[in-house]
């Protein structure tokens, strides 16, 4: 069952109002089984970073933690947890003004099953303030929403430099049948990617990656906190093996990373 809270309480028609009209906020998500995440440390890290730069104050971390366990399913069964700061108070005309950001924590089920893998399609955009997890969906959901009309699954995108940086709600990593390598270019700071770079026990590096450039690599994966490590079938035309062994070893290597109690 979904649930939704706003610091702790049921929430009311107008704070909810309030985000939907401002849209002005960040957030982490985070898949919560059994009460453990695997890198809660750097999801707060995260909300902190981005407190300060948004709204000048970090939330706090032990209230982020009481409000997640809050809404936990009883049986410890595995959701999807996403945490959003934001100001109800905060309008247009006065987003200057002193924050006092709240804490609205929702849940969603997570996927029984691991998703398939994805196809998809390159599109020049970056986000504004990309080192950012913000509530500023508007042009990624555009961008997979014109990738899925176009008969992909989602978004790749590219920068004014024509490098892959990240896609819509993901990061992005290849394997050249010898190193792991990570995109270089402005993009969000993905934990999934952070803890799979500290876990892998192969050669790894970051190195530009041209929207051109796909056909060098062996393989190519998504990554987020939902899912972990997703294989990419294909990158506009080029086809990846969504069964490569490096793809095995690497969920193994992400599963294997220990969770922390919330």
């Amino acid at each position: 069952m979904a649930e939704i809270e706003i610091d702790g309480a049921p929430p009311g028609a107008g704070q909810l109002a309030a985000l939907g009209l401002l849209n002005y906020g960040h957030f982490t998500t985070l898949r919560v089984e059994d009460g453990r995440v695997r890198g809660l440390a750097l999801h707060l890290d995260r909300l902190a970073r981005d407190g300060r730069l948004l709204f000048g104050a970090e939330p706090d971390r032990a209230l982020v933690r009481e409000r997640v366990r809050a809404v936990l399913p009883p049986d410890g069964g595995p959701v999807v947890v996403r945490v959003t700061a934001y100001d109800p108070a905060l309008g247009v005309e006065r987003p200057g003004a002193a924050a006092a950001p709240s804490l609205l924590v929702t849940t969603r089920a997570a996927a029984a099953v691991a998703p398939g893998p994805l196809r998809v399609r390159t599109t020049a955009y970056t986000r504004e303030l990309p080192e950012v997890k913000h509530t500023g969906l508007f042009g990624l959901v555009r961008q997979r929403r014109l990738a899925q009309l176009d008969g992909y699954d989602d978004a790749l995108l590219v920068d004014t430099a024509g490098r892959v940086t990240e896609g819509a709600t993901w990061n992005i990593g290849f394997h050249d049948g010898r190193r792991l390598v990570w995109p270089e270019g402005d993009q969000l700071p993905g934990v999934t990617a952070a803890l799979l770079a500290a876990a892998h026990t192969g050669p790894q590096c970051r190195e530009p990656v041209r929207a051109a450039d796909p056909g060098r690599f062996a393989a190519a994966f998504a990554l987020n906190a939902g899912v972990g490590v997703r294989p990419i079938a294909a990158i506009d035309g080029t086809a990846f093996d969504p069964d490569h062994p490096v793809l095995a070893v690497l969920r193994q290597e992400y599963q294997r990373i220990a969770a922390d109690e919330v």
